[in-house]
């Protein structure tokens, strides 16, 4: 039997892009960058936030033109002026930010501008069953005249592959498509991977999960500030290496370690239950209790029906009627029924979608980053718009924010930097306690060092803060005490250091009791 990987290096490139370079305004993002694609290959694009990936794969897709190089396909020149032409070609781009027409159903969204019909009309049956089988390759079964909008994030970011795959794509690009996947369905994710080089599909995949990086990849090319630094192949590339090559320095521990934390009790949530969408289903969560020291991180962690996402929403106010919250705030019973009352109370929450619920994409970096915390910059109802300038720019600083202005559209950040600016409006509120709900999902692996950084800071400072995460190694080396969730309710409870993700996966799926 041939290996795949093997096979794929003899042969000519299915992809060759050459010299390409990019600029929006006086900013350069790509310069003179090459990178090829064989068939029956992954070939992860590494690089932090900001380095040029997100940019480079767009001009393939078609969604921007190149100001210099060529892009050939299997060996013919190829100029892209709009996605349909990309699409012609097979190519599929599936974006870390989903693109689903949330209004539309699960097979409108799979199969549009390719819907099945006669004479102007649409089968709806034929459509639902294509639908299906589509759906099938990716280990979902949807109903697919269901709104994709109501899906959670993880079975959309399954709808997004399979909407790829639906195109029968011979090139397919993956930007993090794991960082809303619980660990079964990124095992799923990747046996379909492992079909498609089968097939002879090239595959182009971002991640920041260098776990991914080594499970996957044939080869592997690094950007750096809009520079190619290096093409490799992935076992002749160790771990430390490639980071340094990303970042440009050595990061040490990806999440750095700190003291355990013995202060009073700041927030103690004696019940926490939050009603279903619809009547008759079961609570999201149900009667949950749980407790936060002043310093302490309290891991949360469960896999995607578990209730943790809701359980963060509900203590924040944010689920209005659905929620029933009991709660004491430094000892003092507190009743918080929407973010306005939350935050005067002291709670801060960063969501796990930072596009959707986390940012103005309309407003600039400032207007985002003081959005809660206004009253500190107006007097007597007028805004005192260089305040605000001159303090955004303090917290841009400590975070290391990468931007060409502050007064530029949060919309045109990295993804990574969109996360800073989230951070950087709650550091503006002075919580005293954080609600994090996967804050380092899709940044990469500087970044994540630095928000874990700003995190053990906090906790110095005396916040307490409850995390979630969907890497679970970083979590256990970051919590001190760690609370799994299984269907709504406490499966099991852990100290630091004393879990292993095996055992998370256990008590996540019901098969383990309180250590």
């Amino acid at each position: 039997m041939s290996d795949p990987a093997r096979s794929a290096s003899r042969a000519a490139p299915l992809l060759q892009m050459s010299g390409i370079c990019k600029r929006f305004g006086s900013q350069r993002v790509l310069r003179d960058v090459d990178f090829d694609l064989r068939a029956g290959e992954v070939h992860v694009l590494a690089g932090e936030n900001g380095a040029g990936k997100s940019t480079l794969m767009r001009i393939l897709g078609g969604a921007l033109a190149a100001d210099g190089g060529t892009i050939e396909i299997e060996g013919g020149p190829v100029r892209f002026r709009r996605p349909r032409d990309a699409a012609h070609h097979r190519i599929a781009i599936i974006h870390q930010e989903l693109s689903l027409v949330a209004s539309m159903s699960v097979a409108d969204n799979l199969l549009l501008g390719r819907e099945p019909g006669r004479l102007g009309w649409m089968d709806r049956a034929a459509s639902a069953a294509r639908a299906r089988r589509v759906l099938e390759r990716v280990g979902l079964r949807l109903d697919p005249h269901g709104p994709a909008g109501a899906l959670p994030i993880s079975a959309q970011q399954l709808v997004e592959i399979a909407k790829a795959l639906a195109l029968d794509a011979r090139i397919i690009v993956m930007d993090e498509p794991t960082s809303a996947l619980s660990e079964p369905e990124a095992r799923r994710l990747f046996e379909r991977i492992a079909d498609l080089r089968s097939q002879g599909c090239g595959i182009i995949y971002i991640t920041h999960r260098l776990e991914e990086i080594y499970a996957l990849a044939d080869r592997i090319t690094v950007l750096r500030d809009g520079k190619l630094v290096a093409t490799r192949r992935a076992a002749d590339l160790p771990a430390g290496e490639l980071v340094r090559l990303m970042v440009g320095r050595s990061i040490g521990d990806q999440a750095p370690r700190r003291a355990p934390a013995a202060g009073d009790v700041i927030l103690n949530v004696r019940r926490c239950t939050v009603r279903g969408a619809a009547s008759g289903r079961r609570p999201v969560a149900e009667g949950i209790s749980l407790s936060v020291r002043r310093g302490e991180i309290l891991g949360l962690v469960g896999l995607e029906d578990s209730g943790v996402s809701k359980t963060l929403w509900a203590i924040f106010g944010a689920l209005g009627s659905r929620a029933d919250v009991e709660m004491e705030i430094d000892g003092r019973r507190r009743h918080v029924a929407s973010p306005r009352q939350a935050i005067e109370a002291g709670l801060a929450l960063v969501t796990n979608d930072r596009r959707k619920s986390g940012l103005v994409l309309g407003m600039d970096v400032v207007e985002n980053a003081t959005l809660a915390a206004l009253p500190r910059f107006s007097r007597r109802g007028w805004l005192d718009r260089r305040a605000e300038l001159e303090r955004t720019a303090l917290s841009a600083n400590e975070l290391n924010l990468r931007c060409a202005s502050l007064r530029q559209s949060v919309a045109t950040l990295s993804g990574g930097n969109q996360q800073k600016v989230v951070l950087a409006r709650w550091m503006m509120a002075g919580p005293r306690i954080l609600l994090l709900d996967d804050p380092t999902r899709g940044v990469d692996v500087g970044a994540k060092h630095e928000i874990y950084f700003l995190m053990n800071e906090w906790s110095r400072q005396g916040c307490g803060i409850i995390l979630t995460s969907s890497e679970w190694p970083e979590l256990l080396q970051v919590s001190d005490r760690i609370m799994v969730m299984h269907r709504g309710r406490v499966a099991a409870s852990f100290r630091g250091g004393q879990a292993t993700p095996a055992d998370l996966l256990r008590a996540a799926m019901g098969h383990a009791t309180n250590e």
